[in-house]
């Protein structure tokens, strides 16, 4: 089993995250910048190493070729002092005429100087120089200088460098921190003032709407608090639009109740005026009745038997969705109001051929209107009745064993399609053919479903069309009133 989580991103606080990301940012560019810095400065002291070298290589060269033998070793003793370079007279071969450095290279090392001419070399007691050949030319061509000079991996002037550079990011990076930890706690700030004044507005006893926030900074949270005022404006505008028309709608309602009042009223009268003397011509008070005045009589009757129904109905609808009708609650007995609901609707029942009976045992409920839950068998039973054609209606009573009592009424009408089992609860719908349509508002079965409600108990339809239905409902034996 899988449960729904909400999608949520952790954020990390603002006010120590940007100060330290400030300092991480500006030690990594001066990081990068030393290193870039450390690269040139090597290139540039390389480049100069060689340059020195080879005025060494080409100065000492020259004066050696008209120098004496006997005066070499000093000349070159005294260029490598004044010049602080390590020079080599070397023949041809390799080997070494003059030595005048801290500790010569192999001859080998040698020979592929004499064949490269100039470049790098790392020797164990020399380190790593930029060296250059110079031969001395005739009458002395199997002589060449070797000046040497000192070029290390790491240039004296880097150590200057990263201080340097070790300083001024310390001076900018702290400036930055200090900047950013102040621009972090003015945000912060700004949003805890903003989150507060939301809070305060939903709190139960304060106006959902209540006053703008100030807006105190032209930033993102200002953004952010004016496009919430523009909200709480847009929320404030449909909250007085929805009262305007709560109002409307319950004056609305006030009228539609006070108008169905006079007309029940002023229907209620005539009709029984018209049922009452009906009544008394059908007593045949005034005289004998032939057959056919009879039959007349009985139809002026009926006919106002049924509007007087109607008219109760579309009442009674009204007064449950106004609220206005209450239940009387006492202990009542539904087995015995079924039997009693029976015993009114036999003679319909008589008139089609149908069999009508009620089963079952006591069913006790303590607390229950008893004018409500008979109107409720009633209705349903005379739904039965009125849709079936022939065979039999029951109403079975029992007590399911667990605190409830349950009511059962089985016909063998027609049944009812899946696609309108839904639809014959709600107001002024009906299922069947169109004829015993006719004979009723649709309100029967929608008023027994809201008194149900009432109860806290719910009515169920099973049904198969062409066999029959089965209307069950189920009362608490200690029933709670549900608004």
């Amino acid at each position: 089993m899988f449960k729904r989580r909400r999608d949520r991103r952790e954020g990390l606080p603002l006010l120590p995250v940007t100060p330290a990301l400030v300092v991480g940012v500006g030690v990594a560019v001066a990081i990068a910048i030393t290193l870039l810095s450390l690269a040139d400065l090597r290139r540039a002291s390389d480049q100069a190493s060689s340059l020195r070298s080879r005025a060494i290589a080409a100065t000492l060269a020259a004066r050696l070729r008209v120098t004496g033998s006997e005066d070499r070793v000093d000349v070159v003793q005294s260029a490598a002092r004044g010049t602080y370079a390590d020079i080599l007279l070397i023949n041809h071969e390799g080997h070494v005429v003059v030595d005048a450095s801290l500790g010569p290279p192999s001859r080998a090392d040698l020979v592929r100087c004499l064949l490269a001419g100039s470049g790098v070399l790392d020797a164990p007691l020399l380190g790593r120089t930029r060296f250059a050949v110079q031969p001395l030319g005739p009458p002395l061509e199997q002589l060449s200088v070797i000046a040497m000079v000192p070029a290390p991996q790491t240039p004296h002037e880097a150590r200057g460098l990263v201080s340097a550079v070790a300083v001024l990011t310390a001076l900018l990076v702290g400036a930055a921190g200090i900047v950013g930890y102040v621009f972090a706690s003015d945000v912060r700030n700004d949003v805890t003032y903003v989150r507060r004044r939301i809070a305060a507005m939903a709190t139960a006893d304060t106006d959902p709407a209540g006053a703008p926030i100030p807006v105190r900074a032209l930033d993102q949270v200002g953004v952010l608090t004016s496009a919430f005022n523009q909200l709480v404006a847009r929320f404030s505008a449909a909250e007085r639009t929805y009262r305007q028309d709560l109002v409307f709608a319950s004056a609305l309602d006030a009228e539609r109740s006070a108008f169905l009042a006079a007309l029940s009223h002023e229907l209620r009268t005539p009709l029984n005026a018209i049922l009452g003397f009906a009544d008394v011509l059908l007593s045949e008070v005034e005289g004998t009745l032939d057959p056919e005045t009879r039959e007349e009589l009985g139809v002026i009757r009926t006919s106002a038997s049924h509007l007087r129904s109607l008219i109760d109905d579309i009442l009674e609808l009204s007064a449950l969705e106004s609220g206005g009708l209450k239940l009387a609650r006492e202990a009542v007995d539904v087995y015995a109001i079924a039997e009693e609901v029976v015993r009114e609707q036999r003679p319909l029942a008589d008139a089609k051929n149908l069999a009508l009976s009620v089963e079952g045992m006591n069913g006790a409920i303590s607390d229950a209107d008893p004018r409500r839950l008979r109107q409720v068998i009633g209705n349903i039973v005379g739904n039965a009745i009125k849709f079936t054609q022939k065979g039999s209606v029951r109403v079975v009573v029992e007590d399911n064993g667990g605190g409830e009592v349950v009511v059962h009424t089985i016909d063998t009408g027609p049944g009812i399609a899946p696609a309108e089992r839904a639809a014959i609860f709600e107001e002024y719908a009906q299922a069947g053919d169109t004829a015993a349509r006719r004979k009723g508002t649709g309100l029967g079965l929608a008023i027994a479903r809201r008194l149900l409600r009432m109860h806290g108990g719910e009515i169920e339809l099973s049904s198969v069309v062409g066999e029959g239905s089965r209307f069950t409902f189920r009362l608490k034996a200690f029933a709670q009133e549900v608004a």
